[in-house]
């Protein structure tokens, strides 16, 4: 072993380092590489549970995900505006929760744990209670809007009052993330721009657009990086809350997938969803990547 390893030139110490990495590799490749590998084989294959023949049919499978009109105006619609408008509104109340938080008051231990709590309870408790308080006839938030006078709203029932409560059930889980790390970073930055800005008079205003944001550039574009492609495949609180319904218009990526291959049996159709899925998160995650450096270098 040792000899093959030095005929590939490979010195002690680099030997020692992939044995290091060795089993985290294993382990890499069992469960992400080779179920990849299996997915990608059958999307190309009319593969379903109960027609177990695997017929290799090429592109067909994502042909016909391309030109299936939920997918098309429902899916890609519905998942784009639920990242974008999450990841933005959870961004900016994050910015301003930890701004707040980044000054000393009294009770502010108190006030971050409660600002937490959100991120300690699971997404598919979360969606319950959502869906519950949101009951069209005796949830908790439609009693209290009854009571202001307020005119009735079918939560549950209509496309654009469901997809607003999926996306402000998101948002409310994902704020704390964002404020909890925006936060440590701020303790985290050097005090002297700031102790500068001062002293030529500058407001809190100007010190947070021309100080605080350039200097927290590198986490904002890894938090935008990492929530905007967790919140392109949402699943739980969507599938909680409406289930894609009603009568699909509230369907994202992940549910559209797993409608295919558990409740329509269509494995093969399915991977091939998954697969347009995973090439569009790389083409987004690239281009938001390129986007928010431009945009914070501009700023």
């Amino acid at each position: 072993m040792t000899a093959r390893f030095t005929k590939f030139g490979f010195d002690e110490k680099e030997r020692f380092m992939l044995f290091l990495i060795a089993p985290a590799a294993i382990v890499l490749a069992c469960f992400e590489i080779i179920p990849i590998l299996i997915g990608m084989n059958a999307s190309f294959r009319e593969w379903s549970l109960v027609n177990p023949q695997r017929t290799w049919v090429g592109p067909k499978q994502y042909i016909a995900v391309f030109t299936d009109p939920v997918f098309l105006k429902m899916v890609l619609p519905n998942t784009f505006v639920l990242t974008i408008v999450s990841v933005g509104v959870s961004l900016a109340l994050g910015l301003a929760l930890a701004s707040l938080l980044n000054r000393p008051f009294f009770g502010r231990a108190v006030v971050r744990t409660i600002i937490l709590l959100p991120l300690t309870i699971a997404p598919v408790i979360t969606a319950t209670m959502m869906r519950w308080s949101f009951n069209d006839q005796f949830g908790v938030i439609t009693i209290f809007l009854s009571y202001l006078g307020l005119p009735d709203v079918a939560w549950l029932s209509d496309r654009w009052p469901s997809f607003a409560l999926i996306i402000i059930t998101d948002i409310w889980i994902w704020t704390p993330w964002f404020t909890i790390i925006l936060l440590a970073a701020m303790q985290g930055l050097p005090p002297e721009p700031f102790e500068a800005a001062r002293i030529d008079a500058a407001t809190p205003w100007c010190i947070f657009r021309r100080v605080t944001l350039p200097m927290l550039r590198p986490v904002i574009i890894v938090c935008v990086l990492i929530r905007a492609i967790d919140a392109f495949r949402t699943f739980d609180q969507v599938w909680i809350l409406t289930g894609g319904g009603p009568a699909r218009s509230t369907e994202v990526f992940s549910v559209y997938a797993y409608v295919l291959a558990f409740v329509d049996l269509d494995i093969g159709r399915a991977a091939a969803a998954a697969g347009i899925g995973a090439l569009i998160m790389l083409f987004v995650g690239v281009g938001l990547y390129r986007l928010v450096n431009r945009s914070m270098e501009v700023s």
